[in-house]
């Protein structure tokens, strides 16, 4: 298969990776053929990118860090959770929710079990949602890539635990800022900023009346919007002071955020969104922790469809752990524009090929 621009889709051609609703469960499955219909609809719900199935490829396959079984239940749970919020905020006042802590540490507990089964992955998120389903599967892809970087660091279980959660959940405060808001298109003004800013607080408050969940995964909700040079919300905190779970899922909710297509731009590639990272570091992000994340995180994921600077075109079909901007290529279509009789690959890493570079992601 090979990941594509949906304005570069055609009618007839085969979806290769199911597209999920808000809730986890399927919009679109795997071996459904696409018509201008379908295409339409998937643009409208803010699709801009989507896995075809391809006889040249069809034995390139992305893996992700966790099982879609484990993925559907994560976002699920998150789905009902904050939708819950969302429509009775009056829940937001009681002293604790039933179960809460409990379910989401089950939650991360398979998460957990699929990422400690997998080190060896370069993190490739492959999951497509609508637009509407942002706030849920953001969540989810949060919670998976900072256990990535809690992994790297040797966190012990309950560490791995506590900061699980609180990604999963840092950004609970935005169910009580109206949709309206944070969904716009057009610039909000400085009374509107200041309402999203405070979903921070709001989430703070929310998490820790909960009797199941620590403090400190409370603290990914407060502080995940503060910035290393003490530039970020709601208190300017820098360096230390902010506490390294939430300095973690900072970095995670950046990149995903990044590389999500939102209400206002079209998502950015995996190898800009790192570029970006790695230009704010010691800035925005602690720079240690931020080499961490990107040394476990595919700069050309498999399946990414990729123009070299010899005007080749071709998709990744595997990736270089030792040096993630050099993956290996599939060709497909010469430098003359011709389409290949035989696909070859060509491995960037090797010395023959060195003169070659990913010029861009298509």
């Amino acid at each position: 298969m090979r990941k594509v621009h949906i304005t570069s889709v055609k009618p007839g051609e085969v979806v290769a990776k199911s597209i999920f609703l808000e809730n986890g469960n399927v919009l679109l499955g795997q071996g459904v053929e696409l018509t201008d219909r379908y295409i339409q609809r998937l643009v409208h719900l803010g699709i801009d990118t989507l896995f075809i199935q391809d006889k040249h490829t069809e034995d390139i396959i992305p893996e992700d860090v966790i099982r879609d079984e484990t993925r559907k239940e994560a976002v699920d749970t998150v789905f009902k959770t904050m939708t819950t919020l969302v429509d009775q905020p009056q829940v937001k006042r009681r002293t604790s929710m039933t179960d809460f802590g409990h379910t989401f540490q089950n939650v991360f507990r398979e998460i957990m079990n699929d990422l400690s089964g997998r080190r060896d992955v370069l993190v490739n998120l492959t999951n497509l949602h609508v637009l509407d389903g942002y706030l849920f599967h953001h969540s989810v892809n949060v919670a998976v890539l900072a256990g990535v970087v809690g992994l790297a660091k040797g966190y012990n279980q309950q560490q791995m635990m506590d900061l699980g959660v609180g990604a999963l959940l840092f950004d609970i405060g935005m169910t009580q800022v109206p949709k309206e808001l944070w969904s716009r298109q057009t610039t909000l003004s400085d009374e509107e900023r200041q309402r999203v800013r405070y979903h921070t607080e709001e989430g703070f408050n929310i998490l820790r009346s909960q009797h199941n969940i620590a403090l400190v995964s409370a603290h990914c909700a407060l502080q995940h919007h503060e910035r290393f040079d003490g530039s970020g919300y709601p208190r300017e905190l820098a360096g230390e002071q902010i506490h390294e779970y939430a300095r973690i899922v900072a970095i995670a909710d950046v990149y995903d955020a990044l590389v999500s297509t939102r209400p206002f731009r079209k998502s950015f590639s995996p190898s800009d969104a790192t570029e970006f990272l790695f230009a704010a570091g010691n800035s925005y992000f602690d720079l240690e922790l931020l080499k961490i994340f990107l040394q476990h995180v595919a700069i050309y994921p498999v399946a990414s469809t990729v123009q070299l600077n010899t005007g080749q075109i071709g998709v990744v079909s595997q990736v270089n752990p030792l040096a993630v901007n050099r993956p290996t290529i599939r060709i497909l279509q010469e430098m003359d524009g011709s389409p290949v009789t035989t696909p070859y690959e060509i491995d960037l890493y090797e010395k023959e090929w060195m003169s070659l570079t990913i010029v861009r992601t298509l």
